[in-house]
């Protein structure tokens, strides 16, 4: 069975989930290239190839990204074995590159313009897609009994509006923009906090934890936002939480992906040699 793909996998996005994918896919020897926006709302840096816009390169359980200021230099990266990340919210770069499979993982909970036309395979992560209509799969991203599981025909659970309960807590963990305006941190992802402690800024509103925890993300500092926008989270688990690493959730629809990919391009080959 010949395992490779005739070019790279091209992944819309390049925030927590969508890295795990790409780590998932890049351990199973896919090349990958990721597209960005100029300044990423990536809340979870510390575990998202994005942070390679901002720092020039980073690195995620030894998997490193690369930014890349141009797509024509996409190939060099790839030749040594990283991940490219190129600014691109229109996905411009798929004319170039004619992906085998485009991975929307913009998470932006509706379509922004993806089709089943874009590459052989189009796959969807979680509500907004259409499996069948303008994917060809959906990958439900929903915690739960089916997380990651693979949808050939169908939607994605809706989306709630209401945060995963960690810890035993939801929308407490959750840090919001009060206004329009620079983000200004006053703590590091890591940090441990206490309820009611100010941890960030945005002109002249305050940003007060609404509980104690762990600072497990937090937007780029000068990041422009606006109201009500999510600008980090507490872990209430504390100091227990690997804030470094891929989430289980992350790992789990990045199982989901690589399954698809492997069914449509190497299950279906194994079918036809033995018939």
């Amino acid at each position: 069975m010949n395992t490779a793909l005739p070019g790279p996998v091209l992944i819309k996005g390049a925030g927590d989930l969508a890295s795990g994918v790409a780590h998932r896919l890049y351990r199973a020897g896919f090349d990958i290239i990721m597209l960005e926006l100029p300044q990423p709302l990536v809340v979870r840096r510390t575990a998202s190839f994005a942070e390679a816009v901002f720092r020039g390169e980073t690195v995620l359980e030894e998997v490193k990204a690369r930014f890349c200021p141009t797509a024509e230099s996409a190939d060099r990266i790839l030749q040594r074995k990283e991940i490219p990340v190129i600014v691109d919210p229109a996905g411009q770069s798929r004319l170039r590159f004619n992906p085998p499979v485009l991975i929307d993982a913009i998470m932006a909970k509706r379509n922004t313009g993806t089709a089943l036309s874009d590459a052989p395979l189009v796959i969807g992560l979680g509500p907004g897609f259409s499996a069948g209509s303008d994917v060809h799969v959906v990958v439900e991203t929903m915690r739960g009994h089916n997380l990651g599981r693979v949808i050939y025909e169908g939607e994605a659970e809706a989306n709630t509006d209401l945060p995963g309960e960690v810890g035993g807590k939801d929308l407490e963990r959750l840090l919001r923009s009060p206004g329009e305006g620079r983000f200004e941190p006053l703590c590091s992802i890591g940090d441990l906090v206490e309820k009611g402690q100010l941890v960030a800024k945005v002109g002249a509103g305050e940003i007060i934890a609404a509980t104690g925890g762990l600072i497990r993300g937090l937007l780029y500092p000068g990041i422009l936002v606006k109201p009500g926008m999510k600008v980090g989270d507490i872990d209430p688990r504390g100091s227990s939480v690997d804030w470094r690493t891929i989430s289980d959730k992350a790992r789990s629809i990045g199982g989901g992906v690589l399954e698809a990919v492997m069914h449509h391009f190497f299950f279906r080959e194994i079918d036809r040699e033995g018939s």
